[in-house]
């Protein structure tokens, strides 16, 4: 089901208010292997110094190396102090050429608070110099591991797939692959997918987009696809599982997805979500007035979708509580 999200008071004069400071802010696009490069270098010498927010937090972060299918693929992994009650695994954002598990920190020491969860957020490899083909198989490799007994001490406890952008492109691809292997696609409970890319010819709305549009080069988006993935026809890049809209979506998850009013990628999780509706439950809200990456910012809507996924996220571990069987394990 398909709704707008109802904003407090005055939220939604605060968002217009900040929309009006991003239209002077650069847009984000791909054109090229060096802006990528440079962004990617800018983020991690801001890492270098401690996020004070986490540490107060006091989540407990450990690097690891998943290994599946021949790969190692890095993972961070984000414990509280609380046994957890259910595992997240998280695939960061940034067009799939930016990023890394750390920048999701912050998101995700408040979903450990929130829910007593852990949290293993996926470093996969970017695609300034690694194709999109082999970004999915560090993903699927990374939720085999995991799934698998990779963390045995959470064997039992119900899995959640989260992804932002590209990275819920990624987190729907990896779902669909793993229908190969239906009894680990059964630990996974649910999805929570923020405004991701799931067409990679483009949605009308991709093809549509702007100079008006905020934080995405709205006119550059469609050739920013296509620059992902060379040499594919539009009709190659529409096969499934690179772009999920058009796979089969039979065994996936509940799911609750999230999509800005004024994001160029509204179309995807609003055509996403209506595929999905027909094989399970899914929860797909159109925030009013948000931009891309509006989960960031420091605006109450913010602040109330990611309320709204951790209280989706406690509805559903209490309820695989309790009607689990006698192993821990959810049931089928």
């Amino acid at each position: 089901m398909t709704f707008a999200l109802v904003v407090e008071p005055g939220a939604l004069e605060q968002m217009r208010s900040f929309n009006r400071k991003l239209a002077w802010a650069p847009r984000f696009k791909i054109s090229n292997r060096v802006m990528p490069f440079v962004i990617q270098s800018l983020l991690r010498l801001s890492q270098c110094v401690p996020d004070v927010r986490t540490i107060r937090s006091g989540a407990r972060i450990s690097q690891l190396m998943a290994q599946a299918d021949g790969l190692r693929v890095p993972v961070r992994v984000l414990r509280g102090n609380r046994p957890p009650r259910a595992v997240i695994l998280d695939f960061h954002g940034g067009g799939w050429a930016i990023g890394n598990a750390q920048m999701n920190d912050q998101l995700n020491a408040e979903l450990i608070a929130a829910c007593d969860v852990a949290v293993v957020s996926v470093d996969y490899r970017l695609a300034t110099n690694t194709p999109l083909a082999a970004i999915m198989d560090d993903c699927l490799a990374a939720a085999r591991w995991l799934l698998d007994g990779g963390l045995p001490e959470y064997d039992g406890l119900p899995v959640y797939m989260l992804g932002e952008s590209a990275g819920g492109h990624l987190a729907a691809a990896t779902l669909l692959q793993l229908q190969r292997w239906p009894a680990l696609l059964r630990r996974i409970d649910g999805a929570i997918l923020y405004y991701g890319v799931y067409d990679l010819a483009g949605t009308p709305s991709v093809h549509a987009a702007g100079a008006e549009t905020l934080v995405l080069h709205g006119p550059s988006m469609a050739a920013s696809l296509r620059l992902i993935t060379p040499g594919l026809t539009d009709d190659q890049r529409r096969a499934a599982p690179a772009s999920p809209l058009y796979g089969d979506l039979a065994g996936l998850p509940p799911a609750i997805m999230f999509a800005g009013e004024r994001d160029p990628l509204l179309d995807d999780t609003a055509l996403m979500a209506a595929r999905w509706s027909a094989v399970t439950d899914v929860e797909c809200h159109v925030v009013p007035e948000a931009p891309h990456g509006f989960i960031r910012f420091p605006v109450r809507i913010a602040a109330q979708v990611r309320s709204r996924v951790h209280a989706w996220i406690n509805g559903r571990v209490q309820l695989a509580k309790t009607i689990s069987v006698p192993d821990g394990t959810p049931p089928l």
